[in-house]
């Protein structure tokens, strides 16, 4: 990296022009008069040699060059040194049929439950930049959206295109814990947490998440858990016969205490999310409770360079000089 100390100097570089402009206009100086200029018109052709007319250029580069010195460049050698007790962390999202319900709103406009917690999580996952993430959806089953990268871009792409439909309904909590905890036991990460949102009660998998929880509790995984959505009623939007979308009122249920046992085993956290502000507030909790630490060293050493810009402006200049009192010397 090049960098200069006084650029404050740069500025006389705009005077150059100037001095141009104004030799231009000026013309050269005379070296010799005469009555009638047809008389040394032949001479001047034969003898003006064409290198000899740019000579008075080069005490400009000479300038140019000298007031680079004045700047003070300077070039950096630097190197930065990273450390970071990263954690690694897998966020679980049911994409059950009833994260469909429009009981989340944005800009105070009604919008189904997933797209708010894709929202959300996106926002979460451009916070943590030295953290390693993966993504699992479920549903009857769980599906692996993103395994653990660093690659937040891509892993944000991922995220986009997760919606409800294309797997079996159902919510499978138990098996959707254990397969996040079997991506996160042989990783090296001193922390490793699992993130888990769902709207419902788990009625599919093979695995109980009790079970799955003493799992992740014996792997030292940190399991926290999000109910989302409003208690009772919620509008699902439901296709009819004929293939029209109607909203329709359906009772939708979360099993709160289970969630809470999942956390409490593995010393974690459960939380409730009714709207859309609740949710962004638990997201940002848990960004401050499980923060990545990081140790920066930073090493800078800077050479000077202007000697590189003042000696050759030195040799420029002289030259100009030499030149001008010996072949393209002018006379008196």
């Amino acid at each position: 990296m090049i960098r200069f100390l006084q650029p404050e100097w740069l500025w006389l570089l705009t005077l150059l022009p100037l001095a141009l402009l104004w030799r231009g206009r000026r013309g050269a100086a005379a070296a010799v008069e005469y009555s009638n200029v047809s008389l040394a018109r032949q001479i001047a052709r034969e003898t003006r040699s064409r290198a000899g007319r740019w000579v008075w250029l080069l005490p400009i580069l000479a300038a140019a060059m000298m007031v680079a010195g004045l700047a003070r460049p300077q070039f950096g050698h630097g190197r930065t040194e990273v450390q970071a007790s990263g954690i690694d962390i897998m966020l679980a999202l049911d994409v059950s049929g009833s994260m469909q319900a429009l009981d989340f709103k944005i800009d105070g406009e009604p919008v189904n439950r997933v797209d708010v917690v894709k929202s959300i999580v996106a926002k979460f996952i451009e916070d943590r930049p030295n953290d390693r993430i993966g993504i699992l959806a479920f549903a009857g089953a769980p599906y692996l959206v993103s395994p653990l990268t660093l690659d937040h871009d891509w892993l944000e792409q991922n995220l986009s295109r997760v919606q409800t439909a294309g797997i079996e309904d159902g919510t499978a909590i138990g098996s959707a814990i254990a397969t996040c905890v079997n991506r996160l036991r042989d990783t090296p990460a001193k922390s490793k947490i699992v993130v888990l949102l769902t709207d419902g009660v788990n009625n599919s998998g093979r695995i109980s998440p009790v079970a799955a929880a003493e799992a992740a509790k014996a792997l030292g995984v940190k399991v926290y858990t999000i109910a989302a959505g409003v208690r009772g009623e919620a509008p699902i939007p439901v296709k009819d016969q004929f293939g029209n979308t109607q909203l329709v009122m359906s009772k939708v249920d979360v099993d709160e205490d289970t969630l809470q046992k999942i956390a409490a085993e593995t010393a974690g956290q459960f939380y409730r999310a009714t709207d859309t502000d609740s949710l962004k507030h638990i997201y940002s909790q848990i960004n401050t409770l499980e923060k990545s630490t990081q140790t920066v060293h930073k090493f800078e050493r800077y050479q000077d360079l202007y000697v590189w810009a003042l000696f050759p402006a030195l040799g420029v200049l002289g030259l100009a000089v030499g030149l001008e009192q010996t072949r393209y010397r002018r006379l008196p």
